[in-house]
């Protein structure tokens, strides 16, 4: 069988929001329950702002095995390239033979997104309408389709540290989306919304508790190490916290980690996993004034059985 080469465009043709959804949904319900084998992410710095990151993965009912490499620069925007650049390699689990090459960047840009989409769906308020977005890159842009796939989101506000970039996105996405989307220059302004999605990469909070009003869900996404955040203890400590995986969490979790170094909280305050929470395993929003909290730090289940999903579809 030849080796297929499957290019952003055919990414997003094969692998659409709204699906995509669906499928983070019985990866992170795998996740938790065990049947896929995802050792922890390994990272190479190569310098300021830049690293490779190897992310193996391996699930036998799914009957496929396969690694995502990426490489990160974050500087790479001003240049006019993508921050993110790699590829999904996909394998046959019986035989090991390689069965596709995907584009990794369209596949971390949909599946991030839709893993927070998820945890929309389960944890916020079913008459949320306003989406604020901290940051204005590529995550910002998918994060948008996947709150819109799960609540009527009828007005959108988005903050970057760059107003003038800010607002040129939100123009661009007003007009790609149809839906009102307005850039402000005070990011406390944007924690007025009912859903809060941060996808920054900064490595110090850019969202306070003191901003968030009680029945906001938040989605934090856009930091991965430990010694970075981007919300700070207040909302964390005020907040029901889900995770995408404890173990995760534990090696890389800087916006929960931070707070239990501090003292403020300690492990007992995750209430666990979101594919947990899926299952219905856990409890998830339980009355309207809770704030919940998603961190989302991925995790190659959600590569491996996006990867899988549209080598599926191909095939048809």
């Amino acid at each position: 069988m030849a080796l297929e080469f499957i290019d952003a465009s055919r990414v997003a043709r094969l692998l659409p929001m709204t699906d995509c959804i669906g499928v983070m949904r019985e990866a992170m319900i795998a996740t938790s329950a065990g049947t896929v084998d995802v050792p922890l992410r390994q990272s190479l710095a190569i310098g300021d702002g830049q690293s490779m990151l190897i992310m193996p993965g391996a699930a036998k009912e799914l009957g496929y095995y396969g690694s995502k490499l990426i490489t990160l620069h974050a500087d790479n925007p001003a240049k006019g390239l993508p921050s993110i650049q790699g590829f999904i390699a996909l394998f046959d689990f019986d035989t090991g033979e390689p069965r596709a090459i995907i584009d990794g960047a369209s596949v971390t840009g949909l599946r991030t997104a839709a893993a927070s989409g998820l945890a929309t769906d389960l944890l916020s308020r079913r008459d949320a309408t306003t989406l604020g977005i901290y940051g204005i890159g590529l995550q910002a842009k998918t994060h948008i389709d996947a709150v819109a796939a799960v609540r009527p989101i009828s007005n959108i506000l988005v903050w970057g540290r760059n107003h003038g970039a800010a607002k040129n996105f939100a123009q661009l996405e007003s007009v790609r989306t149809g839906l009102p989307v307005r850039a402000v220059s005070d990011p406390e302004d944007v924690a007025s919304c009912d859903i809060l999605c941060t996808v920054t990469g900064s490595p110090t909070p850019v969202l306070r508790g003191n901003w968030v009003a009680p029945g906001t869900h938040v989605n934090l996404v856009g930091s991965h190490s430990l010694d970075t955040r981007e919300a700070d203890t207040v909302l964390i400590k005020k907040a029901k916290v889900y995770v995408d995986s404890m173990r995760s969490t534990i090696a890389e979790g800087g916006n929960i980690m931070i707070p239990i170094s501090e003292g403020a909280i300690d492990e007992t305050h995750i209430v666990g996993e979101i594919g947990q929470a899926a299952a219905g395993d856990i409890p998830c929003r339980t009355d309207g004034s809770q704030i919940t909290v998603y961190s989302s730090l991925g995790v190659t289940s959600q590569d491996l059985y996006a990867a899988a999903h549209i080598y599926g579809r191909l095939r048809k």
